[in-house]
């Protein structure tokens, strides 16, 4: 029997999810960005899984350790969770640019071992992020990508999913 391949949402994390101030990594510092939850319901009332995935060089640069990412991945997660809304996981890359690791965006490493590890058929689903890298990566992987402005926020593009005008 065929088993039917999922279809996921993948969200870069700082920008997209909460505010980037810049190397965030402290649980205070968290700021969910407006419209986000909301955006978040329509995509997994759509039957989407929703899948992060962040570059944090902070790591690889001494500003914070794995833990302190672990730890602010599993608070954003608890805040969306009390608010009916489930992050199925967070992909991380924790290295420098220069590192030339296969992990980084917008190389798809993380997209392809996501869509792995949850059966996803990059057909079926979007790659969103506020910096071009995000959509680059996307795109690497075959998954149709969106940049995340003020014009164009994941509420926008959420509503256009739910509306079937992504194709217009």
């Amino acid at each position: 029997m065929l088993q039917m391949k999922n279809k996921a949402i993948f969200l870069d994390r700082d920008g997209t999810l909460n505010t980037d101030s810049g190397y965030v990594y402290q649980i205070k510092d968290i700021e969910i960005i407006e419209g986000i939850i909301d955006a978040l319901k329509i995509f997994q009332n759509e039957g989407y899984l929703l899948i992060v995935v962040t570059n944090q060089s902070g790591v690889s640069r001494g500003y914070y350790k794995e833990e302190d990412v672990v730890n602010f991945n599993n608070a954003i997660k608890t805040i969306l969770t009390k608010k009916g809304v489930n992050i199925d996981q967070f992909y991380v890359c924790p290295h420098l640019p220069e590192d030339n690791c296969v992990c980084r965006k917008p190389l798809p490493y993380l997209l392809y071992r996501a869509m792995g590890d949850y059966n996803i058929d990059p057909n079926l689903s979007f790659m969103f992020g506020d910096k071009i890298t995000d959509v680059v990566c996307g795109e690497n992987a075959s998954i149709r990508s969106f940049l995340i402005t003020k014009e164009h926020s994941l509420y926008y593009w959420s509503k256009k999913l739910r509306d079937n005008h992504f194709y217009l």
